[in-house]
């Protein structure tokens, strides 16, 4: 016996360009329910929604962004609130998440990036809005590319304007939360 009850097939038009989009919708005996959508009809899912929970929210998005056929960016709604609490995307298609976007403190918007620039496997960038305000409070860089995050501009004053940089030379603590804002 399937873990899955009987998949339907529909057309309707998930991505809102006018257009019936091909859906394949697959719900388990749990009430949780995967959605398949080709937007192009090529046979190829461009978008698929997981609701784990089987309380009609996804939970999981996983979206083709640029087309080449493989999925290359998830949206995750941890706490069910139909918003997004955190985005992983692989830009440059080699298989390995090379942004992560999340929202902190639940308001529906991003606070913490940490990029991957050069694509070498290691974080090299990130910004952060701590106080939700739509700004960016912070902003590091590892402009050597050493794996250590050596200049950060910092909005001290609350404006929504970076005001000072530090520039470290490599010698710095990798756990001072002034160079690394998820040290613990």
């Amino acid at each position: 016996m399937s873990d899955y009850d009987t998949g339907a097939d529909s057309s309707v038009d998930v991505n809102g360009d006018g257009l019936a989009d091909d859906v394949v919708i697959e719900q388990s005996t749990d009430g949780s329910e995967t959605m398949v959508v080709d937007t192009d009809h090529d046979g190829v899912a461009d978008m698929v929604m997981v609701d784990t929970d089987g309380d009609g929210v996804a939970n999981e998005v996983y979206y083709d962004t640029d087309g080449d056929g493989r999925l290359d960016t998830e949206v995750v709604d941890s706490n069910g609130d139909g918003t997004a609490d955190t985005v992983y995307a692989d830009r440059n298609g080699d298989g390995h998440i090379d942004l992560v976007g999340r929202d902190t403190d639940g308001d529906g918007n991003v606070d913490q990036v940490v990029a991957d620039q050069n694509y070498d496997g290691t974080a090299d960038t990130y910004a952060v809005d701590s106080n939700g305000d739509g700004n960016l409070d912070q902003v590091g860089v590892d402009r050597n590319e050493d794996g250590s995050i050596d200049a950060v501009a910092t909005d001290t004053d609350g404006d929504g304007t970076l005001d000072t940089v530090h520039y470290s030379d490599g010698g710095s603590d990798p756990d001072d939360p002034t160079l690394n804002p998820f040290a613990r």
